[in-house]
């Protein structure tokens, strides 16, 4: 690969621009566990390996832009989650941050269950194998169709987002002569995103059945008044990438409150609650996430306190784990393309990817973690802003972090914890060929999801 120098941008923390970033790590060429998948860690000749093979070797069989998943490490955590919150409660990988039928059949032989948000996760989660009453259908807005294919096929829950899909679901089912069991997605006015969260006004937005004003209470009613429907529990999501537990302890409370109140007007204790997902994952050394011992252990502390508060029984817990499962295990390499040093500023790194296949970083101004792994350096540290080969200026891969200063084309690149929401709001954005899946384990990798060609996007289409 070539080693050709250019001019070096600002190295040091003292003469470099506002930015998202930390002073320079002291050592470029570690990488860091916490934001790496189990099995990756460098080789005699400096190149990063995962399962066992390195990247160079990887890049040479799959091509690049790729995501590499290990298996192992996606297993682990399975089983982590699965040990934490043991036969008492239940957990439902959030199949909308990656879902392959390969994923399904981890899964599957895990112990997890699944929550699919769409008619084609559905069939994904089908066609591989996972059984209909470990799923539960999310959605804001489900139509008549998804509806009636997801109670013929008997999923095991039906998470009910509005009034209109109160009757809708309970039409379907008693066409069908069936009872189907639901929960109700209350929205319960807070709202939690990393280190933060406002016990306020949070009805605005198009999710759930707000708690104020009486609307879920009334939701209650309808659902128990109608014969097709089996009310079993509420369910409450307060946000995404999440660290602090003291958000789900407000949602815990009002969500028992409102049980306690369904308690007092029907004489019905509802047997679940669902807690959601949006457990954090650390993106960069910065972050701090809980393991999931911790997390299991504080859920069920909140809900026994708060429900021997209310002289409730205590019901059966439910969590929705996505990204705290796949985020971690996976990783984007990518070939370096040009560099690009922008004197006083910055240097570009341009790489052969981008926003096609993580569109993160633009929406969501999310901060990653960069890597050299193709070999070590002791060069300096520079700052870079590692971009893609999209017609957009907001193309951008890593705002900003630390990469060699020799760093130059034909050099591999990783980003980790990219196993989600990366692949799947993955586009074809400028016709780009979304990347392959690779899964490794014990020194064997395999396609899980192929390369798209040019012949997949032409067959599409028709003019």
């Amino acid at each position: 690969m070539s080693r050709s120098a250019h001019p070096a941008g600002p190295r040091h923390a003292d003469v470099l621009p506002e930015g998202h970033y930390s002073a320079p790590p002291a050592d470029l060429n570690a990488l860091d566990p916490k934001v790496w998948a189990r099995t990756v860690s460098r080789n005699d000749e400096g190149q990063a390996t995962v399962g066992g093979l390195s990247v160079t070797a990887l890049a040479e069989e799959f091509g690049t832009p790729a995501y590499f998943l290990d298996e192992a490490d996606f297993r682990a955590r399975c089983r982590a989650w699965a040990d934490a919150f043991g036969q008492e409660a239940d957990v439902f990988y959030a199949g909308k941050a990656f879902l392959s039928r390969a994923v399904v059949r981890w899964l599957t032989e895990e112990g997890l269950n699944l929550d699919v948000c769409s008619a084609g996760e559905l069939s994904t989660a089908l066609s591989a194998g996972m059984p209909a009453e470990r799923i539960a259908y999310h959605g804001n807005n489900k139509s008549e169709e998804e509806i009636r294919r997801a109670v013929e096929v008997g999923v095991g829950r039906i998470v009910l987002d509005s009034f209109q899909e109160i009757v809708r679901v309970a039409h379907v089912a008693q066409s069908l002569g069936v009872r189907q069991r639901v929960q109700i997605r209350v929205t319960v006015g807070v709202e939690a995103h990393t280190h933060e969260f406002i016990a306020t006004a949070h009805e605005d937005q198009k999710f759930g059945i707000a708690l104020a004003g009486g609307q879920a209470a009334e939701a209650v009613r309808r659902a128990l008044s109608l014969d097709g429907l089996e009310l079993i529990g509420i369910h409450s999501h307060i946000g995404s990438q999440i660290f602090d537990m003291a958000g789900f302890e407000v949602s815990a409370r009002r969500v028992v409150q409102l049980l306690a109140e369904v308690r007092d007007e029907h004489g019905v204790e509802l047997p679940e609650i669902d807690l959601g997902g949006g457990l954090g994952i650390a993106y960069t050394s910065d972050d701090d996430p809980r393991e999931p011992h911790h997390i299991a252990k504080a859920l069920k502390e909140i809900v026994a306190r708060e429900c021997d508060a209310a002289r409730l029984a205590t019901p059966r817990i439910s969590v929705e784990p996505g990204r705290a499962i796949v985020g971690p295990t996976a990783f984007t390499l990518y070939e370096v393309g040009t560099v690009k040093p922008l004197e006083g500023l910055r240097t570009y790194v341009s790489v052969d990817g981008g926003m096609s296949d993580n569109i993160r970083t633009a929406l969501y101004d999310a901060e990653y973690s960069v890597a050299l792994v193709s070999r070590v350096s002791d060069a300096a540290p520079m700052l870079v802003r590692v971009v893609g080969k999209h017609c957009e200026s907001g193309d951008i891969v890593v705002r900003d972090a630390f990469l060699p200063a020799d760093i130059a084309p034909g050099d591999l690149v990783a980003v980790p914890a990219t196993g989600a929401y990366c692949r799947s709001m993955a586009s074809n954005y400028n016709h780009a060929l979304r990347p392959p899946v690779v899964a490794v384990r014990d020194g064997e990798a395999r396609v899980i999801v192929r390369r798209e060609t040019e012949e997949d996007l032409l067959r599409l289409d028709v003019g």
